[in-house]
């Protein structure tokens, strides 16, 4: 088979790459990105360049390469992408006769947004961070009433920890917010000892799999994780899953409150930068979602390892030549 990864630069799709390469799966990989010098096209057996997401060229260099390569399946390796996939969806799929692996329009839409993905878990009764608006002062002040501080402020559109502040007073809320526009105002839950990421795999309107890790965050990213059963939390992250109804994997961050239930704070309508450490853990979900929509196996809840997996630095060298043939 052969399957184009976009996002060959980025965290996420670089993680695909590495979950398909430890995959037993027989497959050609097509990787591509803006940036020649992007580690995963390297990792690729043929690499492309694409404009990015908001080039208006993009759309017609995705048709461009599928047409040239007609890959079996499209993994989706950015988050700025997202959107563009999603609307194409059943046009790309019928034009080329491939599978796009990627969510509807509204689970990405709530996905991309911190304070929609917040009112989504509100409006079908389920745990979620208290939040408001950054401009509309009243529900931020009756979030004070209600929490009181410390609180987050953070884009609510946005990635890793970038622009995030936690504020413990009225003052530091207010320079967090002054000269800034769309952020929300959420209430901080836990500790650094209680985050978590969970993926679910959602096919045929069922949570068919799922995994949850503890984890360390350095720079926004997680860079050790902690493995094991998690039993009441993978409950209780299968209730997110069935509630949010993605076209297979969606990640859930989130901490636990004191009596240890988990309040999400971002949701990835995708697979998401720690795909790869689930993989070693014997939990591939880029193997099988592409097992499942190409070939209909169905996708069985594998045992996970437990123990605990360290993130480190590695370097790669590029022949001058590889880089000059990157179309």
């Amino acid at each position: 088979m052969k399957i184009l990864v976009t996002g060959a630069g980025a965290v996420l799709g670089q993680g695909i790459i590495k979950s398909l390469r430890q995959s037993a799966l027989e497959c050609q990989i097509i990787a591509a990105d803006p940036n020649p010098l992007s580690a995963g096209l390297y990792w690729a057996d043929g690499a492309y360049r694409l404009p990015f997401a908001d080039d208006p060229a993009f759309g017609d260099r995705i048709h461009q390469l599928l047409d040239r390569e007609r890959p079996d399946m499209v993994l989706v390796g950015t988050d700025v992408e997202l959107s563009y996939f999603a609307a194409e969806r059943n046009r790309l799929e019928a034009l080329f006769g491939t599978h796009v692996l990627v969510s509807d329009p509204r689970v990405v839409a709530i996905a991309d947004d911190k304070l929609e993905t917040a009112r989504f878990f509100e409006s079908v009764g389920l745990p979620h961070p208290a939040s408001a608006a950054a401009e509309d002062r009243e529900a931020v002040e009756a979030l004070i009433a209600a929490v009181g501080f410390p609180l987050v402020v953070k884009p609510r559109i946005g990635a890793r920890s970038v622009g995030v502040s936690l504020v413990h007073d009225r003052a530091a809320l207010a320079s967090a917010l002054e000269g800034r526009s769309g952020l929300v105002v959420q209430q901080c839950v836990g500790d650094a000892d209680s985050e978590y990421t969970a993926s679910t795999l959602v096919f045929d309107g069922e949570v068919q799999a799922s995994i949850v890790m503890r984890r360390d965050l350095r720079d926004g990213n997680s860079y050790r994780a902690y493995l094991g059963d998690y039993p009441r939390l993978n409950e209780q992250v299968r209730a997110l899953g069935r509630a949010l109804q993605p076209h297979g994997p969606a990640n859930f961050q989130f901490r636990t409150d004191a009596d240890g239930t988990p309040r999400v704070f971002e949701i990835n309508a995708r697979f998401s930068g720690t795909t790869p450490l689930r993989a070693m853990a014997g939990f591939n979900e880029v193997e099988m979602c592409v097992r499942k929509l190409l070939y209909g196996t169905p996708v069985v809840q594998p045992p996970v390892r437990e123990g605990v997996i360290l993130r480190y630095l590695d370097e790669m060298f590029v022949p001058q030549e590889r880089i000059d043939a990157v179309r």
